[in-house]
């Protein structure tokens, strides 16, 4: 069964219940949210998240529990242990939200792999290794850590998917480490993301289906290979409706959470129209006129 979800921002005064009702307004079966916001390291205390009502709101909406997905901060990087006040700072701040996120009752925390700022991927994979075996040998917890796959913009590692492959290879905590699948960024690092069959062929045979834990589904701003990162609306970007609704369709993708991250249409989300298009398979290039 197709399982599809947004980003929705865990606001005041009803955080988490709020994320959950709004998630339900857009027909979605699940969501991923940030614990705070991804670009700093403030954090609400749990207790004023209101956790407790959002779970049970999303069991009495039958939104999917077993699916929900929550993202860690970007400024998280473990590519470089060279800056030791960054990276410290990072495995600390991993650490707690590995914690927040089995509080929030998710299993599936997404991390961005990191940047070896100024060395090279080799050395980012190194310090990676090196800062995920330390940070899951202290959590506790059974969260299972998506690296995500990125596009290539600056000094990112993680673009291949070979890169996964020796991760999962060579950590000490095998059974912790998945993968989330992003279509922008697999586009703009250069594969043809234009078909899931295809992608997922190549993913398999790289890596086994069994690590891919979350999708992205993004369509992208940017020419294949062009290592921008940027994101655009389901339909109205370089991959198109129908190269994205291939990832929405196909069975190997069941069960699966595919998320969408796509931008505003000014400051209105564009997630129930996305979501209904993707289900009906029928693109409405005026869609976000009618807005």
């Amino acid at each position: 069964m197709t399982v599809l979800g947004s980003h929705i921002s865990l606001s005041s005064p009803s955080y988490f219940l709020g994320a959950a009702k709004e998630a339900e307004s857009f027909g979605l079966d699940t969501f991923m949210f940030y614990t705070g916001a991804p670009q700093n390291t403030k954090r609400k205390p749990l207790e004023e998240m209101m956790i407790q009502e959002g779970l049970d709101y999303m069991e009495q909406a039958k939104l999917r529990i077993d699916r929900l997905v929550v993202h860690a901060p970007y400024i998280i990087n473990l590519g470089n242990k060279d800056n030791l006040d960054t990276y410290d700072l990072g495995k600390i701040f991993l650490l707690s939200e590995l914690r927040r996120t089995k509080a929030f009752g998710s299993k599936l925390l997404v991390l961005h792999p990191g940047a070896h700022v100024g060395h090279d991927e080799r050395h980012g994979l190194e310090s990676l290794l090196l800062g995920l075996n330390e940070v899951l040998s202290q959590d506790g917890t059974d969260v299972t850590l998506c690296l995500e796959t990125m596009a290539g913009k600056g000094s990112e590692i993680g673009t291949r998917f070979e890169c996964f492959k020796e991760v999962s290879a060579r950590i000490d905590y095998p059974d912790r480490i998945g993968v989330c699948l992003d279509t922008c960024h697999i586009s703009d690092a250069g594969y043809d993301a234009s078909d899931a069959s295809m992608v997922l062929d190549e993913f398999d045979r790289v890596l086994g289906l069994d690590r891919l834990k979350v999708v992205h589904l993004n369509d992208t701003k940017n020419p294949r290979g062009a290592h921008k990162d940027r994101h655009e609306n389901i339909g109205f970007g370089y991959l198109g409706f129908d190269a994205l609704r291939s990832y929405v369709v196909e069975p190997r993708l069941d069960e699966i959470p595919i998320i969408l991250e796509t931008p505003y249409i000014g400051e209105l989300p564009p997630y129930k129209k996305e979501v209904a298009m993707l289900r009906s398979g029928i693109f409405d290039p005026l869609w976000r006129e009618s807005l």
